[in-house]
């Protein structure tokens, strides 16, 4: 072991210091998993239960009447008036994927009609109807 003497330089370490690199990517890790569900949003609906088999609308275009009567295409709030001038449009890009209609257990049949109506008008032929299966 040889000692430094006065004046003398140490050595550089090329070394990469990766301790710090791994401390800040746990938490950036523990960050995004807590707020992974809290970031999921959607519609709030309470879906009817039916006897049926499950429908599952992911990959589609999603259309939702909640209990107040407003309409949302997948997330976008929409006024009645609204929805039936762009219905066609929006249909013409994405039905090939599907279009599900998702309505409120408490949302009045006669809105849930209106807005079945205008997808039909559209051309729109194959509309799954989204409910809860029934709890066995």
């Amino acid at each position: 072991m040889s000692r430094r003497r006065r004046g003398e330089r140490s050595p550089l370490n090329a070394e990469i210091n990766v301790v710090s690199l791994i401390d800040v990517m746990m938490l950036l890790m523990v960050i995004f998993m807590i707020t992974a569900p809290i970031m999921q949003g959607g519609v709030d609906v309470k879906l009817p239960t039916a006897d049926a088999s499950p429908l599952d609308p992911k990959s589609g275009m999603v259309v939702t009447v909640n209990r107040e009567g407003q309409i949302f295409v997948d997330e976008s709030r929409m006024t009645y008036e609204e929805f039936r001038a762009a219905f066609k449009a929006l249909a013409s890009r994405r039905a090939s994927q599907g279009v599900y209609l998702r309505a409120d257990d408490g949302a009045r049949y006669g809105e849930v009609v209106r807005v079945l109506g205008v997808m039909r008008q559209a051309g729109v032929g194959d509309i799954g109807l989204v409910a809860e299966p029934l709890a066995k």
